[in-house]
């Protein structure tokens, strides 16, 4: 319940979710969205290019779908601006009363435009990702410049902005992203639905498997060295990666995809459901170098696998070491590797650890528990 002291907003009738990929509003988003929904709000959502299955899925949940024209992986500014003015005729023509954007350009553009239309808007930042990697380059050093000097910006127009982990809240005020920090609110992930994602028992065989967009950042060419280190050491060993070549800076290559499948790794191509390669794993690996709270570690935790992850941000929530996996250090073949064959060689410990991974996610990441925490933070009574 709210202190008595706390700041009366009006009411929430009508709500505009903002992201930029459309899949996400249902394989992310969809259990928040029907959550608002249950509380009587009218539920808008926009995302580029939503095909008519999604739209069809969101319209039965009760959502309206809006298409707003959004480069999600560019970097032009022309681009941008068009996807603002977009955004501003969407709000001016369904009038909410609040906006809440998830990932950097809906976070950004979508607070701006909130503000000059004069509604309350939310920035939830799932993850800091490329913008806050530190690597080489001009090109990169000025985008990371400028996105977080919009960043800054967009958050002055928040009335709250939602965290994932203490980790990105520290770096984000640390490079002046949020000038007030009294708006930080805080959550457990996104939350997994642990009905959808439920127990299946552990095969016998080490079968280790990595879902993730074809990212450099999400530890692929660590993993493809932690295969080769780990060639003849595990007998009926087998390692698989999932998901979809991407677009950006950040994008590996097919040619770097080829290299991965000649390394011994199985790719299984992207998954439109991911519980079958997750049932048909034993092991759950992601050498991730950064995240808000990765999706896929909380889907395998809800079905029971143990976990291999990097000490990182985002990451080092989900797992603790020596409890429900194994915690390795960043950019480290040789460490992933030898994580990987410890928990290979000993399927006691798969059985342990897998054990508390569910019950960790029962804990903390159940989605109900999530959705509750985000509608409370937004102030949204029941209509």
């Amino acid at each position: 319940m709210r202190s008595p002291s706390a700041k009366c907003i009006a009411p929430t009738r009508r709500i505009l979710v903002n992201g930029s990929y459309a899949p996400s509003l249902i394989n992310f988003r969809g259990p928040l969205l029907r959550a608002m929904v249950e509380k009587g709000l009218e539920v808008h959502a926009s995302a580029p290019d939503i095909p008519a299955e999604i739209a069809d899925e969101l319209a039965a949940i009760g959502v309206k779908a809006h298409s707003l024209p959004l480069q999600r992986t560019g970097r032009g500014l022309l681009g941008d601006i068009g996807y603002f003015r977009a955004l501003r005729r969407l709000m001016s023509s369904i009038r909410p009363d609040c906006v809440l954007g998830y990932t950097v350009k809906p976070n950004i553009w979508g607070s701006i435009a909130a503000k000059v239309s004069g509604v309350r808007s939310y920035s939830w930042v799932t993850g800091l990702g490329y913008v806050f990697i530190e690597g080489d380059g001009l090109g990169r050093k000025a985008t990371q410049f400028v996105a977080r000097q919009l960043y800054r910006i967009a958050t002055a127009c928040n009335h709250k902005v939602i965290f994932q982990n203490p980790d990105d809240m520290a770096d984000f005020i640390a490079h002046r992203c949020l000038a007030d920090t009294s708006k930080t609110a805080m959550v457990n992930g996104s939350g997994v639905d642990t009905a959808h994602f439920s127990p299946a028992p552990l095969p016998d065989a080490p079968i280790f498997l990595l879902i993730a967009r074809l990212l450099r950042s999400k530890g692929l060419a660590e993993y493809g060295d932690a295969v080769k280190l780990l060639k003849g050491r595990l007998p009926g060993g087998r390692f698989q990666l999932a998901g979809m070549l991407d677009e950006g800076p950040d994008a590996i290559s097919q040619a770097e995809l080829d290299a991965l499948i000649a390394s011994g790794i199985e790719y299984l191509g992207p998954l439109s459901d991911v519980r079958p390669a997750i049932a048909a794993a034993s092991v759950y690996v992601l050498p991730s170098w950064r995240e808000g709270t990765p999706r896929t570690v909380l889907e395998a935790m809800a079905m029971g696998r143990p976990i291999i992850t990097n000490d990182v941000p985002g990451c080092r929530q989900t797992t603790v070491d020596g409890h429900n996996g194994l915690l390795v250090q960043p950019h480290d073949a040789q460490l992933l590797a030898d994580a990987m064959e410890r928990l290979g060689q000993d399927s006691a410990m798969r059985e342990r650890m897998g054990q508390a991974s569910l019950d960790r996610v029962r804990e903390i990441y159940a989605v109900e528990r999530v959705n509750a925490a985000m509608i409370d933070i937004m102030e949204i009574e029941a209509i």
